[in-house]
């Protein structure tokens, strides 16, 4: 059965027409140079180990994980639904404000040109975002499955197709992009659904000067790949941004990276620190 040019096999998905774009944009990853995993001509990352994008950085070791989720993940009661089962985008915007663009059919977005950022804004959170790569492979690397959800619109998680194709560490699915690789490959093979249920609490700054950074505690189908990790700053393509008082508060946006991929069941919930909410 077909659903927005998806061929629905039961083994997950199959792509009837694709064509994946090599350019990047500028928040996302760039493309490989030939024969080469990462890089060696960017700055190195705090602690002065790794290369930003290395690609002589030990990969993470592979991990498959457990029985896969066909069907949805249901939303929690106190959730709010940002993609769900009707075919509505009405709480998203591109990054200009201009209505979403993206095509959404059967309560699967396919990714379109441009970014797609939600209305709301958040600060602690907990995201549940489920997504999938064309089962027809073309490229590799960077070149192939590449999209990213980015948090407070500053904060990238990688989406990638990682099965059996070998990047940056830093790049690969479910890193937090440019600094931190997952602390496993928990990939599943092209085409089916995937999952990732991320802990987020936001910066927080002190007379406008950063006080705690970022925070991350990612499960990429249900394996932690990270367990509470900070940010360095905001994610770039071959650099680390400095932390800025703006980062303290942002959007959900999912990243155009000219390959196509597929995204359904988004929810999130916002999180209340203990001290404020008095308990």
């Amino acid at each position: 059965m077909k659903k927005n040019g998806i061929r629905d096999s039961g083994l997950g998905i199959r792509v009837s027409a694709a064509s994946i774009v090599a350019a990047a944009i500028g928040i996302g990853a760039a493309a490989q140079p030939p024969g080469q995993l990462g890089y060696d001509d960017t700055p190195m990352q705090p602690g002065g180990r790794w290369h930003i994008h290395d690609g002589k950085r030990p990969q993470p070791p592979v991990v498959t994980p457990g029985v896969k989720n066909a069907d949805p993940v249901p939303p929690p009661s106190d959730a709010t639904v940002l993609i769900g089962t009707r075919d509505d985008l009405g709480a998203w915007q591109m990054t200009d404000g201009a209505p979403a663009t993206w095509t959404m059919k059967g309560g699967v977005v396919e990714t379109g040109k441009g970014l797609m950022r939600t209305k709301a804004e958040f600060t602690d959170f907990q995201l549940h975002v489920e997504f999938a790569t064309p089962t027809t492979v073309k490229g590799d690397g960077q070149g192939r499955g590449n999209s990213g959800v980015f948090l407070l619109g500053k904060f990238e998680v990688q989406v990638l197709d990682s099965y059996n194709n070998p990047t940056y560490p830093d790049g690969q699915a479910a890193a937090m992009y440019g600094q931190h690789p997952p602390l496993v490959n928990a990939s599943r093979p092209p085409g089916e659904w995937q999952t990732y249920d991320i802990v987020f609490t936001a910066p927080r700054f002190a007379q406008a000067r950063l006080d705690k950074p970022a925070i991350a505690t990612v499960f990429h189908n249900s394996v932690v790949v990270h367990n509470g990790d900070a940010f360095w700053g905001p994610t770039a393509n071959r650099k680390i941004d400095p932390y800025t008082p703006d980062t303290a508060k942002g959007p959900i946006t999912l990243q155009d990276h000219g390959n196509p991929v597929w995204y359904r069941n988004v929810w999130i919930r916002p999180i209340a620190d203990r001290e404020s909410a008095g308990r």
